[in-house]
């Protein structure tokens, strides 16, 4: 009778969380750094939209279970190569968190979050300034350089560019590549976290960026005015995303998708004639993707995946891709700035990485900082949305280069 007893509660603590806690101990660190990072979203108000779902998606996926059917989130499905067979399997035997995840697998959720974006942007800025176009080129050139840096630390293709893209300061970009790169690529990394280094450094711009601007940039620069900026025509609103649609898909191909679904977006915001269609894309829509996309690449940061070297060096990179591309775009400005006779202010090349407006606004708040009389915002809202566009033809050339 002991013997059975003894087998049962023996079986009870066998099939428990805990016991499989105690057998997996890095879960438990990692829904630590789960609870870190909802302090962050919910007290610090960091990127709240995206990383609250983010670090609770994090917590489901470590919560500790012993049989693999009771998980909601399975690693292995996305260690191998994904055949019409594994689609089906994820279906049938995936968790839920699985199952939202192939939005993130298939690139849906990253073109669905560019169409809501493309509803709130306005690219007026850049019609009436479109020398804007080459602050918002020149600010993804640290994603270049961190391609090569990640390259010379033995990384392979695939790992270069789904770092390199955090350079970009653009988190549906990010995802969007690293899903394509690194899924069933048999990498330490996962889109996971590339996605959690992209948005904790788009957060922390008004904490980096800053100190770059000064060092680069002469109090003289910075008090540069800048004349208003003309108010661009309807027909050009109008015409501007088609044009640019064209143009990137005859370019770039890969970068169709991001670039097209964000025109489509602006198009049907200046067109005056789908304000319903609008204001879905522009609410119900960017809300639903936003919680299925945070919630789904949180799961996919596991403790074998976060706990491990290779996640520094994730993080080192990608504030080293953030701040080059700052850099880069700043230098562009000076350059600028000395070819029209001084006058064009340096301080709204920092904007042309993709963090829209936060790096517009830092761009001001710098600005105001040495003329309270200054307004950069306008002026620096093109480099901004340039930088949109930017970095989504980047990662369409990171795809081409990688894939062929």
């Amino acid at each position: 009778m002991l013997q059975i007893l003894q087998d049962i509660l023996a079986g009870l603590w066998e099939t428990s969380g805990l016991y499989a806690l105690a057998e997996h101990p890095g879960s438990l660190i990692m829904m630590l750094v789960a609870f870190l990072f909802m302090f962050f979203a919910i007290v610090l108000e960091f990127e709240p939209l995206l990383l609250l779902p983010i670090s609770f998606g994090m917590f489901l996926s470590n919560l500790p279970a012993v049989n693999p059917e009771d998980m909601i989130f399975h690693a292995e499905f996305w260690n191998q190569e994904q055949t019409v067979d594994w689609f089906w399997s994820v279906l049938h035997d995936g968790g839920l968190l699985d199952k939202l995840y192939l939005g993130v697998k298939l690139q849906i959720y990253p073109c669905l979050i560019f169409l809501g974006i493309g509803t709130m942007t306005d690219f007026g800025p850049l019609i009436a300034n479109p020398k804007s176009f080459l602050l918002g080129a020149a600010a993804q050139g640290g994603i270049f350089f961190t391609f090569l840096a990640a390259a010379l630390m033995g990384m392979t293709a695939a790992e270069c560019g789904s770092i390199a893209i955090i350079g970009g300061a653009d988190g549906p970009t990010s995802i969007y590549v690293s899903s394509k790169l690194l899924d069933g690529a048999n990498s330490s990394l996962n889109t996971g976290t590339i996605a959690l280094a992209a948005y904790t450094y788009m957060a922390l711009v008004p904490v980096i960026q800053p100190p770059l601007m000064k060092l680069l940039t002469t109090k003289k620069e910075r008090a540069i005015k800048m004349p208003q900026l003309r108010t661009p025509s309807k027909t050009e609103k109008i015409i501007f995303p088609v044009i640019v649609t064209l143009i990137v898909a005859l370019l770039v191909p890969s970068a169709a998708s991001l670039v097209g679904m964000l025109m489509f977006g602006n198009l049907l915001k200046e067109s005056g004639v789908c304000d319903r269609l609008v204001d879905t894309a522009q609410n119900a829509l960017m809300n639903i993707v936003t919680i299925f996309l945070g919630i789904s690449v949180g799961a996919t940061t596991t403790a074998d995946n976060v706990i491990q070297w290779e996640f520094l060096k994730v993080m080192l990179l990608g504030v080293i891709a953030f701040s080059l591309g700052t850099c880069c775009g700043l230098v562009l400005a000076k350059i600028m700035n000395w070819l029209s006779g001084g006058k064009l202010n340096p301080l709204i090349g920092s904007a042309g990485v993709s963090a829209v407006p936060m790096a517009a606004r830092i761009s001001q708040k710098v600005g105001a900082q040495t003329d309270p009389t200054n307004f950069l915002l306008m002026h620096a809202m093109g480099p901004n949305v340039a930088g949109v566009i930017g970095s989504a033809v980047a990662a369409g050339v990171l795809l081409s280069v990688i894939a062929y």
